[in-house]
C-alpha cells in the first residue's frame, strides 16, 4: 500500500504498514508542515493588509488600492485555510466513519470564492470606475516602499510554500507546477497560488503607478488595478475548480494504485486482484475498494472472514481510512 498518498503516489508501504521508501512531505509531518505554511501566510498578509491600506489613502492610487483588497482577501483566506486544517483533524465519529477529512476541500473553496469576489471583484470594479473618473494620485514614494516591503514579506511565504512543495514534487519525479496543482492538500496549492499571484500583482502595481507617475495620467495605474484583478480571478477559478474535483471524488495517480495491486498480490491469500480504486477523502487520505481472488477454494464463512481481515489490515495502513474489499468473479481479468 501507500504510506500517505499526498500526492498521489509518494511512497510505497506494504499492508502491514512497513515502509519500503520515502515518506518524505507526508502524513502527520506534512499536515504540520501545511499549518506553517498558512501561519507564515497569514502573518505576512496581515501586515502587507494594512500597509497597503495606509498607502492606498495617502496616494489615492487605483493600483495601491487593488492590491490592499487583494492582501485583505488573501488574510481572510488564511482565516478559512487555518478552520480547514482545524477541521479536517477532527477524529472519526459514528455519523461520519471515515473522518472529516473532506472539509478541507468546502473550507479552501470558501477560500477561493472569497478570494473572486473581494481580491478579483474588488479590484476590477475600482479600475473601471477610475477609468471613467479618473483621479491623479501622490506621495509616490510611499507606494514605492510599501511595495517593496511587501514583496520581500511576500516572497518569504511563497518560499516556505515553495519549499514544502519542492519536497513533495521530488519524492515524485514531478515538475513542481504539475505538483501543487495535483496535490491532494489544499492549503499547499492555496498558499503558493496566491502568493505567487501576489508577488505578480506587486510588479504590475509598481509598473502602474510608475507609469502614472511618469506620465501623469491615472489611465495606466486604473489598467494596473484592472489587470491585478484579471490575475486574481484566474487564480482564484483554478483553486475553485481543483477542490471542486476533490470534492466530487478525485482518483490517486494510476502510480499509486498499481502499487496498491503489487502490495496486495504480495499477501500469501490473494491470488488474483481484479479491481482497485483508491479516491481521496482528504488531505493525504484515501478510500480504497477492490475485487481480489482468494487463494484456494475457501468456503463461504471463510472467504468473508478473509476479506474483512484483509479490510482491517489495510485501514491499519497510514493515510488509508478505510477499505472495502469484494470477491473477484472467475471470468473478470487480472490487473
Amino acid at each position: 500500500m501507500a504510506d500517505a498518498p499526498d500526492d498521489h503516489a509518494e511512497s510505497a508501504v506494504d499492508i502491514t504498514g512497513r515502509s519500503s521508501a520515502q515518506a518524505s512531505g507526508s502524513g502527520s509531518g506534512s499536515g504540520s508542515e501545511s499549518v506553517l505554511t498558512v501561519v507564515v501566510a497569514f502573518g505576512a498578509n496581515l501586515l502587507i493588509a494594512v500597509a497597503k491600506s495606509a498607502a492606498a489613502v495617502i496616494t489615492a492610487s487605483a493600483s495601491m488600492l487593488a492590491e490592499a483588497a487583494h492582501s485583505w482577501a488573501d488574510t481572510g483566506n488564511e482565516i478559512f485555510l487555518i478552520i480547514a486544517q482545524r477541521r479536517a483533524a477532527k477524529p472519526p465519529d459514528k455519523e461520519h466513519p471515515l473522518g472529516f477529512g473532506r472539509e478541507v476541500y468546502v473550507w479552501s473553496l470558501f477560500a477561493a470564492i472569497g478570494l473572486f469576489a473581494v481580491g478579483a471583484g474588488v479590484s476590477i470594479t475600482h479600475g473601471i470606475s477610475e477609468l471613467a473618473n479618473p483621479e491623479p494620485a501622490g506621495d509616490f514614494i510611499v507606494a514605492y516602499v510599501v511595495l517593496a516591503v511587501s514583496f520581500v514579506l511576500e516572497g518569504i511565504s511563497f518560499l516556505q510554500a515553495s519549499r514544502q512543495a519542492k519536497r513533495a514534487a521530488a519524492t515524485q519525479e514531478r515538475d513542481l507546477l504539475d505538483h501543487v496543482l495535483e496535490t491532494s492538500d489544499p492549503t499547499v496549492r492555496a498558499v503558493f497560488f496566491e502568493d505567487a499571484a501576489a508577488l505578480v500583482g506587486i510588479l504590475i502595481a509598481t509598473a502602474g503607478i510608475g507609469l502614472h507617475q511618469a506620465t501623469g495620467s491615472p489611465v495606466p495605474d486604473a489598467i494596473g488595478s484592472i489587470l491585478v484583478g484579471v490575475l486574481l480571478a484566474v487564480v482564484a477559478i483554478v483553486l475553485i475548480d481543483r477542490n471542486r474535483r476533490f470534492l466530487v471524488g478525485q482518483v490517486v495517480d494510476p502510480r499509486l494504485n498499481d502499487a496498491a495491486v503489487r502490495a496486495l498480490l504480495a499477501l500469501p491469500e490473494v491470488e488474483r486482484v481484479t479491481e482497485m480504486r483508491l479516491e481521496f477523502v482528504g488531505a493525504r487520505q484515501v478510500y480504497l475498494t477492490g475485487a481480489v481472488d482468494l487463494t484456494g477454494n475457501l468456503p463461504e464463512d471463510a472467504a468473508s472472514h478473509a476479506l474483512a481481515s484483509l479490510e482491517r489490515r489495510l485501514a491499519k495502513t497510514p493515510a488509508v481510512v478505510g477499505a472495502t474489499l469484494s470477491l473477484s468473479e472467475p471470468q473478470d481479468p487480472a490487473l
